[in-house]
């Protein structure tokens, strides 16, 4: 064997392991966008907080939001949760993924049967209001988070969250990801189904 053959194996195998954790990288960040796009995310994220009460918090009004009866919208907290199932989307102007559900969340705010509010996350104020300005405001509460508090309470890894919680005040469903025409129906409304329905029985 050649010393130029010999010398030549150690500078490719320095190369592989130099290229390695690029290569793990780049296919971790694939496999984590494509599961955003699909919000495939929720199937393998589980919520701790599946079948506990929701966390106890209080979080101000989004200021300079009205209503469609001309008053300012409420903010939210803990005692607000009961009797009735709530829909809890966690969303911030600068989410691109939440421009693309928007549009799912206004539809799901005609049913009679939920409750929808939102959290808005890390954000400025102006920007929120013209996110909702431009594209609409599904909610009937939205509680402001600057910090990201009660996010953590809520154990969010990041925007949007979307969370059913029963109307005995108990989080009973988790949806990590901007919901999408193919998850909504395939897993997002089956699930709030069983929850309303079991509201009832």
């Amino acid at each position: 064997m050649s010393t130029e053959t010999q010398e030549s194996r150690p500078s490719r195998r320095r190369w592989l392991v130099a290229l390695l954790p690029l290569v793990i990288f780049l296919a971790l960040a694939a496999i984590f966008l494509r599961q955003l796009e699909l919000g495939g995310a929720s199937s393998t994220i589980p919520s701790a907080l599946i079948g506990k009460p929701v966390p106890q918090f209080a979080l101000a009004p989004l200021e300079g939001l009205t209503g469609i009866d001309g008053k300012p919208l409420a903010g939210l907290s803990a005692d607000m949760f009961k009797g009735k199932v709530t829909v809890v989307n966690v969303w911030a102007s600068w989410c691109s993924p939440c421009r693309v559900e928007q549009p799912l969340l206004m539809e799901l705010a005609k049913r009679d049967d939920i409750r929808l509010v939102g959290i808005n996350y890390k954000d400025q104020t102006a920007n929120a209001l013209r996110f909702l300005g431009q594209l609409g405001n599904p909610f009937s509460a939205i509680g402001v988070d600057p910090k990201g508090k009660a996010a953590i309470d809520w154990g969010v890894y990041g925007v949007p969250e979307t969370f059913v919680v029963g109307a005995d005040g108990r989080i009973a469903y988790k949806h990590v990801g901007p919901l999408t025409e193919e998850n909504l129906a395939s897993k997002f409304l089956p699930e709030l189904e069983k929850i309303v329905t079991a509201k009832g029985s």
